[in-house]
């Protein structure tokens, strides 16, 4: 499927509808069959990969994504991040924030690389090297939006985005270009597409009016400067929005399980949707049978590809995995 996979990245028409992810897919089964914990996989290039590559191991799922949390670019910056022990099952967060204001943001002239960068390019590599010639790679960064909410506090943001909305815009524009430069890193190590989680900016949270002024701007600055193909992935009921998320430059919208495909493919008529099985209450909580029934309607509503609503919950079963994919 790699092939008819990237086909269809690249804008062809494939004969299938393939069922694969560019989102975090990596489970406790597929981690125990490699012999790893979580906490250890966020640290090591080599274990990064291996944890990367499991659920293709286990399921043939024909795609793996890292890194394997979406606060590296914060780090990058320098936060500071929370690891969990293995007990917690939780993926690292930011556990103080950087800045007070956007206004620190733009003082900052230029943003280097920095923190796991550089790791997770090798373990990049060591996945292309181990599994790339069966399944693509995703190179997975945050959108600019949420970005912004992990190293900067909310609620003076949401006072800027009201009383000085061009700094805030400049701020987003700056983030932008920061996770550009990551985004080409990531290809250059070795992955096939990059996956932008705008999760924190999805008009399904912000609202379509400020998606449109600050959000969709920078994704399309962030989008004109990667090389493609790109997915843009958003979460929460964005029906109303499709036709904003289409101006954003992505080849591929992917949504979540709130979101109706039907109305969703009528918008969309030049970009790619991808969709929407319940990471939650489908694949982590339901049954092989239940997966089946949403695999189905997210093809009778006319997506281009299968995929999770969002990152898969780590104790999701092996078993309905294979389903997704069936």
């Amino acid at each position: 499927m790699r092939d008819e996979i990237l086909r269809l990245l690249n804008g062809e028409k494939i004969s299938s509808v393939p069922a694969f992810s560019g989102l975090i897919h990596v489970t406790t089964e597929g981690l125990a069959s490699e012999g790893l914990s979580l906490q250890e996989v966020h640290h090591d290039a080599e274990k990064m990969a291996k944890a990367a590559a499991s659920t293709f191991k286990l399921t043939g799922m024909p795609s793996a994504a890292l890194p394997l949390d979406l606060c590296s670019p914060a780090e990058a910056l320098g936060a500071e991040l929370i690891f969990y022990n293995d007990k917690d099952l939780q993926f690292p967060q930011v556990k103080k924030l950087l800045f007070q204001s956007t206004k620190e943001i733009l003082e900052i002239r230029e943003l280097e690389i920095g923190g796991r960068i550089g790791l997770i390019c090798e373990a990049i590599s060591l996945l292309k090297k181990d599994i790339g010639e069966h399944a693509v790679i995703s190179g997975v960064i945050p959108g600019p939006y949420t970005l912004m909410i992990y190293i900067c506090k909310v609620q003076n943001l949401i006072r800027e985005m009201k009383n000085e909305p061009q700094m805030v815009l400049d701020a987003l524009f700056h983030l932008s270009a920061f996770l550009s430069k990551i985004g080409k890193a990531y290809l250059e190590a070795g992955a096939d597409f990059i996956t932008i989680h705008e999760m924190g900016g999805s008009p399904g949270f912000i609202g379509p009016q400020p998606f449109e002024t600050f959000v969709l701007p920078a994704l399309q600055k962030l989008t004109s400067s990667l090389p493609h193909p790109t997915v843009l992935s958003v979460c929460g009921k964005t029906d109303s929005a499709m036709s904003l998320l289409a101006q954003s430059g992505a080849d591929a919208i992917s949504v979540d399980q709130l979101n109706d495909l039907k109305s969703s493919r009528a918008v969309l008529k030049d970009v790619m949707l991808f969709g929407n099985v319940d990471p939650v209450a489908t694949l982590w909580q339901g049954d092989e049978g239940s997966v089946a029934e949403a695999v189905q309607r997210s093809k009778e509503a006319g997506v281009d590809a299968v995929w999770p609503g969002c990152d898969l919950v780590l104790q999701t079963s092996i078993k309905n995995i294979r389903k997704l994919i069936d």
